[in-house]
């Protein structure tokens, strides 16, 4: 029998059920590495991609197609509907200038998409902050179960005692073991992250300042025409 088997066959209800938390975490962790890693190089190879072909589009229309193809996972498409999408002026939504209303429209953009690429973020920090602690326990009470049997049996000597205590401290090991991947992992997407989100700001500040001076362009060409258009009439009176 290993010394698993056996560390396994001589705890208790307790000890497995620590030795499963702690199996559970390190399945959870892997699956969400895997998973937001592959998330996180689609979205900035995305946007990557996707917004010098939105700029470099010829209209707009031209440019959401563009933009539709390149992003797969859907962090600039809220963005540029934000942007566009008119807002309802029988409310609060429509009221004040464009720039403001641009603004508080791609903020809330900007929240959601933020909001998928930290997905999963939360998790790898829970698990790289608690499973050292969940491991230790899990050493702690094998080592106090150890003893308990070791005391029962009779004369405690140095070889009943350091098999089943260096058996229990596999746990601090196992603890480790889940939460240094974890812990890499949160470091490095959230360094991904941060890049990502700098890239849609600065799409977002673009989107905004190429729709407020498109209405700046039509509020000026309206006023030229109202003007061009009173000075014949003054003319003729």
């Amino acid at each position: 029998m290993t010394g698993f088997e056996a560390f396994w066959e001589q705890g208790d209800a307790i000890t497995r059920a620590v030795a499963l938390l702690l199996l559970a975490m390190s399945v959870s962790a892997w699956v969400t590495i895997f998973w937001k890693g592959w998330l996180l190089r689609r979205a900035r190879s995305g946007i990557e991609r996707a917004v010098p072909a939105f700029w470099g589009a010829p209209t707009l229309a031209d440019g959401r197609v563009q933009l539709a193809q390149f992003d797969r996972e859907g962090v600039l498409q809220p963005l540029l509907a934000a942007a566009t999408d008119g807002a309802d002026a029988r409310a609060l939504e429509g009221q004040g200038q464009l720039k403001s209303q641009l603004t508080r429209r791609l903020r809330g953009a900007l929240h959601v998409s933020l909001a998928h690429l930290q997905s999963g973020q939360v998790l790898l920090a829970s698990i790289g902050s608690t499973s050292p602690f969940v491991g230790l326990f899990g050493t702690v009470w094998g080592i106090y179960h150890a003893l308990l049997s070791i005391s029962a049996g009779g004369a405690i000597t140095i070889e009943k005692v350091a098999g089943p205590v260096g058996e229990a401290l596999v746990m601090t090991a196992a603890g480790l073991a889940v939460a240094i991947p974890a812990v890499l992992a949160y470091n490095i997407f959230g360094k991904m992250v941060a890049g990502c989100e700098a890239e849609l700001e600065g799409f977002a500040l673009d989107l905004r300042e190429m729709v407020t001076d498109a209405a700046s362009g039509v509020s000026s060409s309206a006023s030229s025409g109202a003007s061009s258009g009173a000075a014949p009439t003054a003319s003729a009176a």
